[in-house]
């Protein structure tokens, strides 16, 4: 059954009216990114998700991949090398890359966009090019002319796919842990150890595949300090097969259509990419384009649960309205009249359409850093998205599956059987809160990394930029929650920087909450902001009013329900470690 239709809407909505993306032709490199084109790759890419990536996704999840251990080959799941074909032919994979190596070189908006699509309709399929894409960037930056010239084209055209070799039995989040050795070998290193959790490490779609692997050379430093980052791929230049071979793959909750690899290196080629024991810096490159992207996945599975459960409570017959017959030619009503179905799709409503808000406004920054020609304004939104990468990773993953959990329980019984792709979405959705640094990490990154950068100055480039996009609200009602948003997220700061600094216990014990306050204070303003729009006479023109009523209606409902839960997280940063520290061990 179909369940999806791209929210077009909503995306046209956000992009034009309230974000102006189409000022983006101002920008160096972006002069023929027009309102015109931009809609017409976004109405391609709804046709992709709708008519290619939807159809077998249901499929994928229930065959999963296989692993033959004599090859070492991993077959996807029916569907999926169609599908693939079809995303490469339509240059998909080389959306926002370089035109220098083949790419179209279009706002990385416009792919976040698509990514949204096509996390929407099959994540697992999403994760293949999702990983060359980070693959693109780090080799863009730190790669030598070598390597961007044999490897960033076909990337770029998605002939072949890229991993992050990252993670080893032992350590995950502590990298410094890893084994994995890089023995110099005239001018190549020959790669030994093994890796864990790496998507898309094998599979049937592509002829080669490109890894980017973490590890030790024979002098370096103990800890991160000691950790380079090295190209291995699977077939060499020469066409000979590298000895890096795929030893299984895991059995896992969800996603059962990526296939995510035990990759074994047996002294494989690789070449080093940047400088000796400069990996991690490298690499962050690739994980902060990924930690964006599986914001990106929470918000996509969301938006399908709640078209899902949505049209479910429309047409469900279930009892009557607590106020008489809503339809009284039935023999029940709608479950939608029912209050507490309606609590949990306006819920869903609100975090949805605000959350997409974050994420385009972040993309937006992220353009404006990579194009815009004055300075000032790339170093200042450089910052923003420095700031707001954890909070996209971690908020849109936490609510993400938060709203799969509310559109399954909405819909009973039946949301908890395979009749209905939630139970899917659940399952696929719980790994994006913990993959690519889990949730904790990202908080313990904001709290640690980047409110101290630059003495402070995210921050405070965060809060301007916030004040700044009040400027000219009209609502007094939402201008005032949404400054009040900002004045507790202030006073939580005043001094907790400080604080944190002398105790990092404390710093570690306010994170998570902390970073929640961020997001809560981002989507205040961004609500007003748009709920301010549908008042614009270009907007009107455009949409019709049940369309603009509901983003009214959406914004005061999104202020009744959180600005209390933020005095709440700002009464939880104030108290501190000491009631997390207080107990023992043994006490729990």
């Amino acid at each position: 059954m179909s369940h999806y239709n791209a929210p077009l809407d909503n995306i046209y909505f956000l992009l034009f009216d309230t974000l102006k993306a189409n000022r983006l032709t101002e920008c160096e490199g972006f002069e023929d990114a027009t309102e015109e084109l931009l809609k017409a790759v976004i109405e391609e890419a709804a046709k992709l998700a709708e008519q290619v990536l939807l159809p077998v996704n249901a499929q994928g999840d229930r065959e999963g991949c296989t692993y033959n251990p004599e090859s070492h080959s991993v077959t996807t799941p029916s569907g999926f090398k169609d599908a693939y074909k079809h995303y490469i032919q339509g240059g998909w994979s080389g959306l926002s890359a370089s035109p220098e190596f083949g790419g179209q070189g279009l706002p990385h908006l416009l792919k976040m966009i698509v990514d949204e699509m096509v996390c929407s309709t099959n994540l697992s399929f999403g994760m293949y090019p999702g990983l060359s894409h980070g693959a693109i960037d780090c080799l863009t930056k730190h790669g030598n002319d070598h390597l961007q010239k044999a490897y960033l084209p076909k990337l770029i055209t998605g002939e072949w796919t890229g991993t992050m070799c990252l993670t080893e039995p032992q350590c995950g989040t502590d990298l410094g842990l890893i084994n994995t050795k890089a023995t110099p070998d005239n001018d190549v290193y020959k790669i030994t150890g093994t890796k864990i959790w790496i998507t898309g490490g094998e599979n049937d779609l592509v002829d080669n595949i490109v890894h980017l692997v973490l590890a030790k050379l024979p002098d370096a430093p103990e800890g991160s300090r000691g950790i380079s980052l090295f190209l291995v791929p699977k077939i060499l230049e020469n066409g000979e097969r590298n000895t890096v071979f795929c030893g299984g793959l895991e059995h896992k909750m969800g996603i059962n259509g990526s296939a995510t690899c035990v990759m074994n290196f047996e002294d494989a080629t690789g070449w080093l990419i940047g400088e000796p024991n400069q990996g991690l810096k490298c690499m962050f490159t690739m994980m902060n384009a990924a930690r964006i992207m599986v914001g990106i996945q929470g918000l996509g599975l969301a938006e399908t649960a709640y078209q899902v459960s949505r049209g479910f409570a429309k047409e469900r017959l279930q009892s009557r309205s607590l106020d008489g017959a809503a339809q009284p030619n039935q023999k029940a009503d709608p479950i939608i009249v029912h209050p507490d179905v309606r609590r949990m799709l306006l819920r869903q409503k609100a975090i949805i359409e605000g959350s997409r808000a974050i994420a385009y406004w972040t993309g937006l920054h992220l353009d404006y850093s990579h194009s815009h020609p004055e300075s000032s304004q790339r170093e200042r939104s450089d910052d923003i998205v420095q700031l707001m990468t954890p909070i996209v990773k971690s908020f849109l993953t936490d609510e993400g599956f938060a709203s799969c959990d509310q559109a399954l329980q909405s819909m009973g019984g039946a949301g908890f059987t395979q009749d209905w792709p939630v139970e899917q979405l659940l399952r696929d959705g719980r790994i994006s809160r913990i993959y690519e640094g889990t949730n904790g990490i990202q908080a313990l990154d904001l709290v640690g990394r980047k409110l101290t950068m630059h003495n402070g100055r995210l921050a405070q480039v965060y809060l301007s930029e916030m004040k700044s996009l009040l400027e000219g609200i009209a609502n007094k009602q939402h201008l005032a929650t949404a400054n009040r948003f900002i004045e507790v997220l202030q006073e939580t700061l005043g001094g907790l920087v400080i604080r944190s600094a002398k105790d990092p216990i404390e710093a570690a014990a306010i994170a998570t909450p902390l970073l929640r306050m961020f997001a809560l204070t981002t989507l205040a303003v961004l609500w007003a902001k748009m709920a301010n729009q549908t008042e614009s006479s270009s907007t009107t023109s455009r949409f019709r009013e049940t369309f603009l009523s509901g983003k009214r209606k959406t914004a005061d409902h999104f202020y009744r329900l959180f600005y209390p839960e933020m005095i709440a997280l700002a009464e939880d940063v104030k108290a501190g470690k000491e009631s997390l520290m207080t107990f023992s061990q043994e006490e729990f």
